[in-house]
């Protein structure tokens, strides 16, 4: 809940600016508060940065207050939508029920989703981090098949990592990671598991990202505190792409 209309289109110019010669070597998402999809839309047109939304309800339409549908989001220019957030889960009740809803009705009406997974810090602290994953990426995703799958990126948020300053070290994030590929393969192929992008989140910074984009199966960044500042977040694009497996 950042950025009012002004200031969102001010970030968007800047990081069009700045990222203007890489948007064909990597991709670039966006996901502004609803209120300046469509003025961020306008401001990105012209370039391969897309706009994402921070939420989505799985109804088509009809009586439900404050919500926000899939075709309101295309029609605001979105081809992304974030889906689970930990936030989403901790002070707005998310769950894997919710989320798998979210996740059928974005990819119905063409919507790439954007699925967060992750465990707390007693979790984790509880040695539970894998009963956790099991638990957000069999139930999230029932249901979805194969080429559905593949039109979803996952992206792995230990909470206690977010917002904090903490970030889960390359080694903790590239065995989540690897665990995360690794039910993806049972549960679809090898193939699929492969194909899908998995991204991690948690205080991502300029500082860490060429470490943590150098692990095998991180293949991207969801980036939080560090995008609202086009410094930061073009540098972190920069550094990325920057990375050669």
């Amino acid at each position: 809940m950042h950025k009012t209309i002004p200031e969102a289109i001010e970030l968007a110019n800047g990081l069009k600016r700045e990222l203007l010669d890489l948007v064909e070597e990597i991709d670039i998402v966006l996901c502004p508060p609803f209120t300046a999809l469509s003025e961020v839309a306008e401001v990105i047109s012209d370039t391969n940065i897309q706009l994402g939304a921070q939420n989505i309800y799985w109804q088509e339409e009809g009586a439900y207050t404050g919500e926000v549908s899939a075709r309101m989001l295309l029609d605001a220019g979105c081809k992304f939508v974030i889906i689970g957030h930990s936030e989403r889960r901790q002070y707005f009740s998310e769950t894997n029920e919710t989320v798998n809803k979210k996740i059928k009705a974005a990819l119905k009406n063409g919507l790439s989703p954007i699925v967060c997974v992750g465990e707390t810090l007693t979790e984790r602290q509880a040695n539970q981090t894998f009963k956790v994953l099991d638990d957000h990426v069999q139930n999230g995703l029932k249901g979805i098949s194969e080429a559905g799958a593949l039109k979803i990126t996952i992206a792995y948020e230990p909470v206690w990592a977010i917002g904090t300053g903490k970030t889960a070290t390359s080694h903790q994030a590239q065995e989540a990671h690897n665990y995360i590929r690794g039910l993806l393969n049972k549960m679809y192929n090898k193939e699929t598991a492969e194909a899908m992008r998995i991204q991690y989140g948690g205080s991502v910074k300029p500082e860490n990202i060429i470490e943590l984009a150098e692990q095998q199966d991180i293949d991207g960044a969801l980036v939080g505190g560090a995008s609202l500042k086009i410094d930061s977040f073009s540098e972190i694009v920069k550094k990325a792409a920057a990375v050669k497996k």
